[in-house]
């Protein structure tokens, strides 16, 4: 057949064969989908608001009601492709995974994004995506009135009220067995709520559709039937969906939530298939099932819509597992203020011993990989020596702070909840500020100590002037400083959802139980420390996660980087000012007086915005996306947090009384 857009109607009838091969009917149907789908636009203006495809539909049915030759071809081609497709395909596959599984999926839809498909096929399901391949197709069908409904009765001569009935009875059981053992596995099983197990649903469901299919024949019997069966998919719904519940508690797995939406939306099909069959005039509730159909079948080759709605909800706990650590970012009052100082300082000198092993690595001389690999390992050592005693870094606190503050924005719609809010704003600035301020104090003093002792005991510093000026001209604020601490600020963010994804991971394979009731752990440690370890463990694996993680990353990427020909590197506030007040001592108190210093200066209080901003921009992003914040609530929240600031400027830097 040539191109369905050059065909007229007389055409595509006078080649209507019932004694064709299969795939010439079926190609046939898809041409006259087509032909209905391209309507010239002379057609849409004589109809008014009716759909294109409409139109075509009810001047096809003028020229079959004139024709009856060319309506018994039209109706042989109809009943010979029904009668040798696979229908229950089309009822109990089209919009399902084959296997429950979100990468079993992934991987379907990326096939059939790729691959064309052929007419050469006896699955309907397969047939329907080349049938309805425009996402218009659902709003022209269920536009479709009762009287085209009843003059449409001419398309399927031929095949029979009972055989589509007893297809749709083979999809049901089909659906309905999926159900019963999705429900009786493992996974779902010890998640869903004990209390509406009771009853046994999933193992009933199967005997209460062969009661029904029973009482099909039987009026009776049918009405009892057909209730129990549906209280007790009522009951099988409920506890499907007490899976998230538990999955809130106990970690997120995206495998499983996918199995809950599908089992959701197998016990939506099952209702329309029930509609159809019970129905008194099914018409009606098949059209709304054919077009419902057709919008799952696009809906379901959406990549984006699949990883969007899956991992909103990872995205949600990700965010919430940050924010139980971010809380502790946050200070609120003086003594916490002088809290924060305190464990940045210690952060500071921590970060000040990572300084001279990060240039004592590059005297070492290594390949790119391996000089990237051990200054990775440095900073993991610190940054980890740091998290074990308590103290902090400021760039971390953004990634895990930015969950905390989008938490508060639950209540923002009421005045007093958008006023709390804003404070949670000032309550973090300040902290932040409280963060870097406490760093950089003691980080300075120590690497001048450390290069003192260095000129004292060996006769020289620790690092040299040939160091020092590589440092200056690598810190210069007309280079690619801001760029290198912006890519800074994406591996800070980076890390955080590491460590959110790692501590879901942990909680939902509840390794922390395992550590206290393993009876080989419990062998080892014995009963006391064995759950001493299981509450260090569930309280610090985030921080681990988080700290190890951005070392390497710090460390490697650059590296990695490199072998493509991106020159990234890593430019972070405290290191940054460790390295130039290293620089100062090793050429001498004169170098305050020149350009040079002052523009590193301003470029390191520039790496410092960069840090903090871009890292807690876009955690913040993901927080505001896991909750759905509508536009309107965050031009509220901007102009709320200016008029503080023009109000009370101060309360963003210092504590109240």
């Amino acid at each position: 057949m040539s191109g369905a857009k050059t065909w007229d109607l007389t055409a595509l009838l006078n080649a209507a064969d019932p004694q064709a091969a299969l795939p010439e009917r079926n190609l046939w149907l898809v041409r006259l989908l087509e032909w209905l789908r391209h309507a010239p636009r002379v057609d849409e203006g004589a109809a008014g608001g009716t759909p294109r495809p409409l139109v075509r539909l009810k001047h096809l049915l003028n020229v079959l009601e004139r024709h009856p030759e060319h309506a018994r071809s039209f109706a042989g081609v109809i009943a010979g492709v029904w009668r040798d497709v696979d229908a229950i395909s089309l009822f109990a596959d089209v919009g399902f995974a084959p296997r429950m599984a979100l990468w079993g999926e992934f991987l379907g839809r990326l096939r059939r994004r790729l691959l064309p498909g052929t007419a050469d096929t006896r699955d309907l399901a397969a047939l329907f995506e080349l049938l309805f391949p425009d996402e218009a197709d659902e709003a022209w069908i269920a536009a479709i009135d009762d009287e085209l409904l009843q003059r449409l009765g001419l398309l399927f001569v031929g095949a029979s009220d009972r055989a589509w009935r007893d297809e749709m009875c083979s999809a049901l059981m089909v659906l309905v067995s999926q159900i019963s053992a999705t429900g009786l596995s493992g996974a779902m099983r010890v998640r869903m709520d004990p209390a509406l197990l009771q009853g046994r649903p999933f193992e009933s469901l199967v005997a209460a559709w062969e009661a029904v299919e029973r009482g099909l024949d039987d009026p009776a019997a049918l009405q009892p039937a057909l209730q129990y069966l549906r209280a007790l998919l009522d009951r099988c719904r409920a506890a499907s969906r007490s899976v998230p519940e538990h999955l809130e508690q106990h970690g997120v797995s995206v495998d499983l939530m996918f199995t809950v939406e599908q089992t959701d939306a197998r016990l939506d099909r099952i209702e329309a298939l029930l509609a159809c069959l019970v129905a008194p005039h099914p018409a009606g509730e098949l059209r709304r099932l054919v077009a419902s159909l057709v919008g799952v079948v696009h809906e379901r080759r959406s990549l984006r819509r699949l990883f969007a709605r899956h991992y909103s909800l990872l995205a949600r706990k990700v965010a919430e597992r940050s924010a139980e650590t971010g809380e502790h970012y946050i200070t609120r009052n003086r003594d916490e203020y002088r809290d924060m100082l305190w464990r940045a300082s210690g952060g500071g000198a921590v970060i000040a011993g990572t300084t001279f092993l990060k240039f004592a690595i590059g005297a070492l001389g290594f390949t790119a990989f391996w000089g990237g690999f051990w200054a990775g390992v440095n900073y993991a050592a610190s940054f980890v020596l740091i998290h074990l005693l308590h103290w902090t870094v400021a760039t971390k606190q953004p990634a895990m702070t930015a969950p905390a503050m989008a938490d508060k924005l639950r209540h923002i719609e009421r005045e007093d909840g958008l006023n709390e809010f804003v404070d949670e704003v000032a309550h973090l600035v300040r902290s932040q500020m409280a963060g870097i301020v406490g760093n950089l104090a003691l980080v300075i003093p120590v690497v001048l100590l450390g290069q003192w002792l260095g000129q004292w005991v060996f006769g020289a510093p620790l690092v040299g002037d040939k160091t020092a000026h590589y440092v200056l001209h690598s810190l210069d604020l007309l280079g690619p400083t801001w760029l290198f601490a912006a890519f800074t600020g994406v591996l800070l963010f980076s890390s955080s959802l590491i460590a959110g994804w790692v501590e879901n991971w942990f909680v939902f394979h509840r390794l922390d139980s395992a550590i206290a009731w393993n009876p080989r752990i419990i062998g080892w440690l014995g009963r006391t420390r064995a759950q001493a370890w299981s509450h260090w463990a569930r309280a610090n694996v985030s921080g681990l996660a988080a700290n190890i993680s951005l070392g390497l990353m710090l460390g490697i990427v650059p590296a990695l980087l490199s072998f493509v020909g991106l020159g990234l590197e890593v430019r972070h506030v405290t290191l940054a000012t460790g390295q130039l007040a290293a620089a100062a001592a090793a050429l001498g108190w004169g170098v305050l007086s020149h350009w040079p210093f002052w523009s590193c200066v301003l470029a390191i209080a520039g790496v410092g915005v960069l840090n903090v901003g871009v890292s807690f921009y876009l955690a913040f992003r993901v927080a505001l996306r896991s909750r759905g914040i509508r536009l309107a609530d965050r031009r509220r929240v901007r102009a709320a947090i200016w008029a503080r600031l023009r109000s009370a400027p101060l309360s963003f830097l210092l504590p109240r009384r």
